[in-house]
């Protein structure tokens, strides 16, 4: 089982480390749902922990759709990303009509050669999440789809992730569940829903605050529910 925790700054990096995360989605702007973090911070993160890290590729939260000018901002940013040696992206992008955005992803992938590449809950907007795993498993390089299998939070749909993990199969991508997870209630949704990896960001800090610093001892406990 991995674990998955959002990291905004270099000490919530290091708790989530030293609590047993296995690895760090690194972003910004937690209250927007993510944004891309400055470049200054990947590189310190990335030199300072030693768990892999994938940086949120996200210029703002208006929407999923990006214009040009949008898609050339996150193709600089995953270049810079590459150069500052994080293990991977998390990015994801919808057409004005709803559906995944092949263009963009065929202008991006290039450019993270060798790196993971994790499409995020933009996943979640589509009408067929089914359809639209079927389209990212055209992109070998797009291993892992963080879904919460829909909008509402990830225990209200365990039927349409176990499923989404069924039609993964061997090959992948792999299903990464998060949203809305609780520390008290992940065996039971890990054993319902087939997942092999979790996502946890609000639930492992102080007072389930998304703007406090990541508890050392609420992680312990996940960890414990999860490996222990």
């Amino acid at each position: 089982m991995q674990l998955e925790v959002i990291a905004t700054c270099i000490e919530d990096a290091v708790t989530a480390e030293q609590g047993g995360a296995d690895r760090i989605e690194l972003i910004t702007a937690i209250g927007e749902g993510g944004l891309t973090p400055g470049i200054g911070m990947v590189k310190r993160v990335v030199q300072t922990v030693r768990i892999p890290v994938h940086v949120m590729v996200r210029p703002h939260s208006r929407s999923f759709v990006y214009s040009q000018p949008d898609q050339e901002v996150m193709a600089e940013e995953i270049k810079a990303i590459r150069q500052a040696g994080a293990a991977g992206i998390v990015i994801g992008a919808l057409t004005p009509a709803g559906r995944i955005d092949q263009a963009a992803l065929e202008r991006w992938l290039p450019l993270a050669e060798g790196m993971n590449v994790t499409f995020h809950r933009a996943f979640d907007e589509l009408a067929d999440l089914n359809g639209g795993l079927a389209v990212l498993k055209v992109y070998p390089q797009v291993n892992r789809v963080l879904t919460s299998g829909g909008i509402k939070p990830a225990p209200q749909a365990v039927p349409a992730i176990a499923e989404l993990v069924r039609l993964s199969g061997q090959e992948g991508p792999v299903i990464l569940a998060g949203h809305g997870l609780t520390i008290e209630g992940i065996s039971d949704f890990i054993q319902a829903a087939g997942v092999d990896e979790v996502h946890f960001g609000t639930a492992v800090r102080r007072d389930g605050d998304g703007l406090k610093e990541i508890d050392p001892e609420r992680l312990r406990e996940l960890v414990n529910r999860l490996k222990g």
